[in-house]
């Protein structure tokens, strides 16, 4: 995928743009948007067109296997200060600037490069965000995490929950209903 600047920078003006999106050999996926594929699969999309947003939550839980829900809409977490994403195809979740880059790791999906939280970072954020979760998707979730303990790395976990805010809350419910 390319921005509407790297494909003038590729193709030279917007007229050859144009013209080899006429001829099926450039593909316009959204708006300032441009595939040599025609067929983008939205979170890569979404991926591409919000850098600087991590996919987290619901999408995440999904993308990992940890739920068989799909999600309406992509979560992307953002720092605080962001702007507000408009677009009805993301759910945006403000953070600390400070915790945006924890656990952030890319992810292959279908060919295309995402960034998304590791499943231990998203394994804190689903015990600090657990009041706001219907009961059944958390445990759902939670069951889960629970079957795939072994392959998790504890450090990290132990390492992020002291990280966010109300680390105590979240480490004292990691030990109750994880461990």
């Amino acid at each position: 995928m390319n921005t509407r600047l790297e494909c003038l920078k590729k193709y030279g003006s917007d007229y050859y743009i144009n013209r080899l999106v006429e001829e099926g050999k450039l593909f316009r996926v959204d708006k300032g948007i441009f595939s040599e594929e025609e067929h983008v699969p939205e979170l890569a999309l979404l991926s591409f067109k919000y850098p600087k947003a991590i996919i987290t939550m619901e999408t995440a839980f999904y993308l990992y296997g940890l739920t068989d829900e799909v999600p309406d809409a992509c979560s992307m977490a953002t720092k605080r200060e962001a702007a507000p994403i408009a677009d009805n195809r993301v759910k945006q979740v403000f953070m600390p600037k400070e915790l945006l880059g924890l656990g952030t790791t890319t992810m292959d999906y279908q060919g295309y490069d995402i960034q998304i939280f590791d499943r231990e970072r998203l394994l804190v954020e689903l015990v600090r965000y657990k009041s706001k979760l219907p009961f059944a998707y958390y445990k759902e979730v939670l069951g889960n995490y629970r079957r795939i303990l072994p392959q998790l790395n504890s450090e990290k976990i132990r390492d992020y929950a002291e990280a966010v805010p109300k680390s105590d809350m979240v480490i004292r419910t990691l030990k109750t209903e994880v461990y």
